[in-house]
């Protein structure tokens, strides 16, 4: 049998390290970071939601982001979410936001044209965040349901955009309920 030269042997124990931080490290990557994709249905149903008194009645068209802090989620729909607020607020477009009870936490730099609501009576019924209502000139709830379906958000694949636009050119949207699967957080307690 041949016996390893001691700097064959250092540079395999070496590389042998190497390759043992790196596999440490995308273990704890993956259990910090990487979530699993639920692919279940959620099941979005505004009926109940209505806009708060000073909101209610004829206006603008109204779009409020419902989200929770510490949901993962919000990640991939903030960049989708300024981006709605950089094309469609200089069309009459207001945006509101409403932030999970009870939980601690603020918007991100860019979403500052969010307006905050104390709260929409109805809210407490929602089934998982992050969220979009969307209420036309009338008042009426046109849409209510996620920004869109899959793990990611953006204008490729939302719901918002073509809503928006229909809106925008007077024509009649009626959306209220939704049935996606996608990236969500439960917005109530389980019972």
């Amino acid at each position: 049998m041949r016996a390893f030269k001691p700097k064959t042997l250092l540079t395999s124990l070496a590389l042998l390290a190497c390759v043992g931080a790196i596999l440490l490290a995308l273990r704890w990557y993956e259990s910090r970071y990487v979530r699993p994709f639920n692919t279940q249905a959620t099941v979005f149903s505004g009926e109940q939601l209505r806009l708060p008194a000073e909101l209610a009645g004829p206006g603008p068209i109204r779009l409020v982001h419902f989200w929770d802090p510490a949901c993962p989620c919000n990640a991939g729909n903030q960049q989708h979410l300024a981006e709605l607020i950089q094309r469609f607020a200089p069309q009459g477009v207001t945006f509101h936001a409403l932030q999970k009870p009870g939980s601690k936490g603020q918007l991100p730099p860019g979403l500052e044209a969010l307006q905050p609501l104390a709260g929409i009576p109805g809210a407490e019924e929602l089934p998982a965040v992050p969220a979009v209502g969307i209420w036309d000139r009338e008042g009426r709830l046109a849409y209510f349901g996620p920004y869109s379906e899959g793990a990611v958000c953006n204008s490729a694949n939302s719901f918002i955009e073509p809503i928006l636009e229909a809106l925008i050119d007077n024509r009649p949207v009626r959306a209220g309920s939704t049935l996606a699967a996608g990236c969500f957080c439960a917005w109530r307690e389980p019972s």
